[in-house]
């Protein structure tokens, strides 16, 4: 039997893509129209993974991302960076002239608000997806109506690029995460990189002295997020990604936290995409 994989969106967005990249041209896919939508299907069983965006170099991290994970009790099983080009796409025939409104996910509109200074004619509209849209500017045959997707959508739903590659930044990449129910998929050796959670105490220092152990442990932070506790007002969990050589350091790292933090848990040991 094949591996189910749930995405974000639908064919021909970026999730899509990752999963190609992962795991072949043939994959079978479950299309989830919100992050919601996806970590329920895991849940329920109706998907062996999914792929989550959790961050990207323009627009920063999807924070409701971080607590999905932790409040289902999924696991970070791998990850992927990816470089993100936004193209704007329309019916053929059309031109940028022709455009009075353009759809698509939140953080594509974010991550292209520069462009768009350029044509104040133009309405921004959020929508569920990257691809979604596309696909139904052609179903619909919608005049005067833009997506912004990636190319492989407008080769998809047969529409025509008005303009290419119009984020913000030419460099424009985002983290997605391959998540699951159980933890590791890869034997301890090759494991370089882990995501975890805590609480510190209202006490000076109590973060401090958490930092001070992951790098006498030889732990390089490379990511450190706070969110609230919503059930303790005034209260913050930190999310932290950390990267190391030798897994015996990171174990120790664990021993010792779980005794300094509160409510510690480790949300996924994976390997390091960048290296």
């Amino acid at each position: 039997m094949s591996l189910i994989i749930a995405i974000q969106g639908i064919k021909g967005s970026n999730h899509h893509q990752v999963a190609i990249d992962n795991y072949g041209e043939d994959v079978q896919l479950l299309e989830c129209l919100s992050f919601d939508a996806l970590v329920q299907a895991i849940v329920d069983g109706k998907a062996d993974k999914g792929i989550m965006a959790i961050e990207n170099s323009i627009a920063g991290s999807i924070i409701p991302n971080y607590n999905l994970i932790y409040h289902n009790n999924l696991y970070v099983v791998g990850e992927q960076y990816l470089n993100i080009h936004h193209n704007l796409m329309a019916l053929k025939g059309q031109t940028i002239a022709d455009i009075s409104e353009v759809r698509s996910h939140p953080m594509a509109l974010l991550q292209c608000k520069k462009f768009f200074q350029n044509h104040p004619h133009i309405k921004l509209v959020e929508d569920v997806d990257t691809a979604e849209p596309a696909r139904r500017i052609q179903e619909e045959k919608l005049k005067h109506v833009a997506a912004i997707a990636p190319q492989v959508s407008s080769e998809m739903y047969g529409l025509n690029i008005v303009a290419d590659d119009i984020q913000t930044m030419k460099y424009n990449s985002t983290r997605f995460i391959i998540v699951k129910n159980k933890n590791k998929e890869i034997p301890k050796e090759m494991i370089n990189k882990a995501s975890i959670r805590f609480l510190t105490d209202h006490k000076r220092g109590s973060l401090a002295a958490i930092l001070n152990v992951m790098s006498d442990c030889n732990l390089n932070l490379t990511k450190i997020q706070s969110l609230p506790v919503v059930e303790t007002p005034w209260k913050y969990a930190f999310f932290v990604d950390i990267t190391f050589n030798g897994f015996e350091k990171f174990e120790k790292a664990k021993a010792l936290l779980s005794i300094m933090s509160e409510d510690f848990k480790v949300l996924g040991e994976y390997k390091n995409a960048r290296l």
